[in-house]
């Protein structure tokens, strides 16, 4: 009888066992939770992609995240970012205004970030990749506001749909990535622009503003737009497997 008293005192007691390995658990998981909300959201992309590349290339769950387990993290650097985008906006539209621009050049900020659209006759003379002398300067102005930012950058060439058909550009789609390449280049040879924050694309006549049946509505749809992207758009653009050497690029 008294045998079977002390094995049941004993059951009694097993959900201590289970009771502290409930809250070694927890613990665990709340020193993990802490941890991932510290880490940069740049490097933690970085390392999500190294690893998807080691692993196959295949797509992981950790290239997209999603929300921050941390509340309030993924709030911050949302403000924070658009407070930035903001001070570019207002920056490139104080230089607009003070430098009489207004009826050639643009900035808004659009879902995909800021975007700076140019004329091309703000930039290029008619059918031309070449810039014009006078654009050299807009440019390097423009960059220099840029440049104290850390978003990616994508610069896009359009042109209207009347055809080209030239040695040089047998289509408008030469054009418009040409134009495009001409503002990087620019960039990169006159600020020392960081290469890797910038990209070049051309759409030909395919995205236009505007309809083309008349002589002003062809004439916005000639532009280059340079987009300051958000962050949630930088894993559109091919990463590095790693850093580029910025000793070498100098």
């Amino acid at each position: 009888m008294r045998k079977k008293q002390q094995e049941s005192a004993g059951n009694h007691e097993r959900w201590l066992l289970t009771y502290s390995d409930l809250i070694t658990l927890l613990m665990i998981f709340f020193v993990v939770m802490y941890a991932l909300s510290s880490i940069n959201s740049r490097k933690f992309q970085a390392m999500a992609i190294s690893m998807a590349k080691a692993m196959g290339g295949g797509q992981s769950v950790l290239t997209n995240p999603g929300a921050s387990l941390a509340p309030g993290v993924s709030g911050e650097a949302d403000i924070a970012e658009a407070n930035e985008l903001e001070r570019i906006k207002t920056e490139l539209q104080e230089y607009i205004d003070q430098n009489g621009l207004a009826g050639k050049v643009s900035v808004n900020i659009e879902d995909r970030g800021v975007v700076l659209s140019f004329q091309d006759v703000a930039l290029f003379p008619l059918g031309s990749a070449q810039l014009a002398p006078s654009a050299r300067n807009l440019i390097v102005k423009v960059g220099q506001i840029l440049l104290r930012s850390t978003q990616y950058i994508r610069v896009e060439g359009h042109t209207d749909n009347l055809p080209i058909n030239t040695r040089e550009f047998p289509s408008n789609w030469e054009l418009s990535v040409a134009r495009s390449t001409s503002v990087v280049q620019e960039l990169i040879r006159e600020l020392n622009f960081p290469p890797w924050r910038l990209s070049a694309s051309g759409y030909g006549e395919f995205r236009p503003r505007a309809p083309n049946d008349s002589v002003d509505n062809r004439q916005q749809n000639r532009r280059v737009d340079i987009v300051v992207l958000r962050s949630k758009y930088e894993t559109a653009e091919p990463m590095s497997i790693k850093p580029p050497d910025i000793n070498k690029l100098q």
